[in-house]
């Protein structure tokens, strides 16, 4: 095994914040600060690097740690150019690589993705086993500690055994975000929210969810050698005690530069909201609640295209009913309910004529899986990521 202590500190240029590589096991990639203002994963990987350095433990695998938006991280700001979490798209990416030669002037972020993708892309090369991503973050609001994944049966797998929240169906409000880009080449992936941007209990989450991270994917396997797991899934435990154990998203609040949002103020994730409770205002209106259920990742920031998310329960009925329908491939029985049919094209699209398909249609797909959605016209077309 091998690594490299660092001190808790972001002013450095070194985009690889550590590497440990023990026997033939699984990869786990850790992206720290993908927002500038989000210190926190960069911090908590460097402890956790120092502490394995110190004791030494036998490592199944590899572990990485990445840090994200240097730029963004050195002016302490989200961003400079432009979301570093909203263009990850295969288009962009190819026109980047085309284009390396004229990036001088280009934008920063679009340099960063490059960085980025040049470390993760050589660490899956070398993988020798399963490739596993957690993308490390905090919020502008209060918040507890949250999980979210793309909804595949492989990543709830891995996110069921993080003891916090775990939310489905963000993935279908985001476009072009570092997980979702990797989600599609069938790597399993996780996000994990640690708590304010200025809490320092963020960094202590965030470090606790790496722990178990690394007892997850396989790579520490004996609590006992590392004592630090066992902590850290005490302390997550704890903290998580409160709030549903699965969560499914139901509404984006879009939020468009120049437009005056504003959030009202007092509000914290995992808030309840009742229907019709007044949640924010901009330039020209004020905006209540849709439906009742809980407030996720309220806006208290000026850089963010996200004002505030919606959120309600996904019992664990539900959660068991749609491992089943999956198993058993009922997605291929979707195609006979009315105005519903595959796309010819791709096996994971679904194409929804909304004048003919029943209300209960879309929710069924969901239950498979199906929960990116893009309208055009009177057609939905629905997709999920492979299993």
């Amino acid at each position: 095994m091998h690594g490299t202590p660092h001190k808790d500190t972001t002013g450095t240029a070194s985009r690889v914040i550590g590497r440990t590589v023990g026997e033939a096991g699984a990869t786990l990639l850790c992206l720290g600060s993908l927002h500038g203002n989000e210190p926190a994963g960069v911090i908590a990987l460097r402890r956790v690097f120092a502490q394995l350095e110190a004791a030494s433990p036998p490592i199944r695998g590899e572990f990485v740690g990445i840090a994200g938006n240097l730029a963004a991280l050195a002016r302490r700001q989200r961003y400079v150019d432009h979301d570093l979490n909203r263009c990850w798209t295969s288009e962009r990416i190819e026109r980047l690589r085309s284009s390396q030669r004229g990036l001088a002037g280009s934008a920063v972020e679009d340099r960063e993705l490059l960085g980025i993708l040049a470390e993760v892309e050589g660490a899956i090369a070398g993988a020798r086993g399963d490739v596993f991503f957690l993308d490390l973050h905090t919020t502008s609001g209060d918040s507890p500690s949250f999980g979210t994944i793309a909804d595949t049966l492989r990543n709830r797998a891995f996110a069921l055994r993080f003891p916090v929240p775990i939310i489905l169906g963000l993935e279908e409000h985001l476009e072009g975000t570092f997980l979702e880009y990797v989600n599609t080449s069938g790597y399993v992936t996780m996000g994990f929210e640690g708590g304010r941007h200025e809490d320092p209990i963020s960094i202590d989450r965030v470090e606790q969810c790496v722990w178990v991270g690394l007892w997850a994917a396989g790579l520490l396997s004996d609590r006992d050698e590392m004592p630090q797991i066992e902590q850290a899934s005490v302390a997550l435990a704890a903290a998580g005690s409160r709030f549903p154990r699965v969560l499914e998203v139901r509404y984006r609040h879009p939020v468009v530069e120049g437009d005056g949002f504003q959030m009202e103020p007092g509000y914290a994730s995992f808030q309840p909201v009742r229907s019709g409770q007044l949640l924010a205002r901009d330039q020209s209106r004020s905006y209540t609640a849709l439906e009742g259920g809980r407030i996720l990742m309220p806006l208290y920031q000026t850089q963010g295209e996200d004002g505030y998310f919606l959120m309600r329960e996904f019992s664990g009925f539900w959660l068991k009913l749609s491992a089943v329908l999956r198993l058993l491939h009922f997605d291929s029985m979707l195609r006979l309910l009315p105005g519903v049919r595959h796309s010819p094209e791709d096996p994971n699209t679904l194409i929804i004529d909304r004048r003919i398909a029943r209300w209960f249609a879309l929710q069924v797909a969901h239950l498979v899986g199906f929960r990116k959605r893009r309208l055009d016209g009177e057609t939905l077309i629905v997709t999920r990521r492979p299993e």
